[in-house]
């Protein structure tokens, strides 16, 4: 008898799930980026940062793109890089925070499996806090209280990032290795026919 509470073999469940790319979204801070290489590497799957290459390709940061061009042409950046990215399969993505929040987004988004890594505000606060050099580079932070701006983003998104497949809440103490095992055990609970090739009723 399967136990479908222990993480299924990573190879095995990239095999069923036929190539399907994962986008990860959620707030700034929320191990995205940590979590998402290292799933790719349990999946065999090549890892994508859409922050990063968004930055190599305009040749400028994240905070002065806001600054000289403004948030729009930020995020037509974003729909440009994840237009691209969604040709491809066998792709983990770490997305921008306010990916979700253009509706032109969701239809590359739906390519794959999204999938909502959600920790609790606490958690978020602290690792940022730990490293004020990571407000500095958040744009939507630069304000006299960032936790309050960080709150308010949290509340003005959710149901956008509740749109996700699978939803993944976490802890201050969970490693990027336990979010993982929790994807991998997701994943598994909300496979769609069409990304499994299911005609199951």
């Amino acid at each position: 008898m399967t136990d479908f509470s222990e993480p299924p073999n990573p190879q095995h469940l990239a095999t069923l799930i036929r190539g399907t790319s994962l986008y990860l979204v959620g707030l700034m801070g929320s191990g995205k980026s940590s979590t998402g290489r290292q799933l790719a590497a349990a999946l065999d799957y090549r890892f994508f940062d859409t922050d990063q290459l968004i930055e190599q390709a305009a040749g400028q940061s994240i905070a002065q793109i806001f600054a000289t061009e403004g948030e729009a042409a930020f995020r037509q950046l974003e729909t440009q890089v994840l237009s691209q990215l969604s040709a491809y399969k066998r792709l983990v993505v770490a997305t921008g925070g306010g990916i979700v929040t253009q509706q032109e987004n969701w239809g590359y988004l739906r390519h794959g499996l999204v999938i909502w890594l959600d920790p609790t505000l606490e958690t978020i606060v602290n690792r940022l806090q730990s490293d004020p050099a990571e407000i500095a580079q958040r744009p939507l932070l630069q304000s006299p209280d960032p936790v309050a701006a960080l709150a308010e983003l949290r509340d003005r998104r959710s149901a956008q990032y509740a749109q996700a497949d699978l939803q993944v809440a976490i802890g201050p103490e969970q490693s990027p290795a336990q979010v993982v095992d929790q994807i991998l055990v997701g994943i598994r609970g909300v496979l769609r026919p069409e990304v499994t090739g299911s005609t199951e009723n």
